[in-house]
């Protein structure tokens, strides 16, 4: 177990959780809440009826709270997979950042969020590759955190990964590139959505040059 997790092993604000199944946190979940604001979201994830729950609640001011302890398993990603392995739940630490869906996310609560994900990802080890949006491990079924995140900001800290591809980039099928990054196997619009939400989302129409430079160069990167 990491050092400086006992402060962490507190009793959870959340009824929903369980053990880990023997897994241990290798990835990092980002979503946003899709409730119109932090109360209802706080109390729908401490709902023992709901059977959901997130490690972590990020208000729109910037306050962050821990609702179960990161060597648990938080109820937050659901039916999907990353990297060819299912049950994310048990090897990832669920973020929930309150926001209705369709509003930006304010600057505190970025602020707050790069705090959060620098301290995670020190504890576990984990490097910015392991930073994933629910949408990318259950495309054409989730869509959260949406394309309004600043995935380029949070790349810029070391937080994330994120590219824009030079006019020399070679231009191979975008699938391959997909499957190394580790998005599951679906068809090749849906998959082509859910990229497009974390990494290019002003890309519109069908699959694009720049869209298979853009996997290509970020599955250069993780490789």
């Amino acid at each position: 177990m990491p050092a400086g997790l006992t402060d962490l092993q507190a009793p959870a604000s959340s009824p929903n959780h369980g053990d880990r199944r023997g897994q241990r946190p290798q990835l990092i979940v980002l979503h946003y809440t899709g409730m119109a604001d932090a109360a209802s979201a706080r109390a729908r994830l401490c709902d023992p009826l709901a059977e959901v729950s997130a490690h972590w609640l990020v208000t729109e001011d910037g306050l962050t709270e821990a609702l179960v302890p990161e060597t648990r398993r938080a109820w937050h990603a659901g039916a999907g997979s990353w990297q060819g392995r299912d049950d994310v739940n048990s090897r990832s630490i669920g973020i929930e950042l309150v926001n209705p869906g369709d509003s930006p996310f304010p600057a505190p609560q970025m602020a707050a969020l790069c705090t959060l994900l620098r301290d995670i990802m020190v504890r576990w080890s984990l490097g910015p590759e392991t930073v994933i949006a629910h949408s990318d491990m259950a495309p054409g079924r989730k869509i959260d955190p949406g394309p309004r995140l600043d995935w380029q900001g949070l790349a810029r800290l070391g937080l994330a990964t994120f590219v824009r591809p030079g006019p020399e980039d070679p231009d191979p099928p975008i699938g391959p590139s997909l499957d190394r990054l580790g998005y599951p196997a679906c068809d090749a619009d849906t998959r082509l959505s859910a990229f497009r939400l974390r990494h290019r989302p002003w890309g519109r129409g069908p699959e694009s040059r720049a869209d298979r430079q853009t996997a290509a160069r970020l599955a250069a990167s993780s490789a």
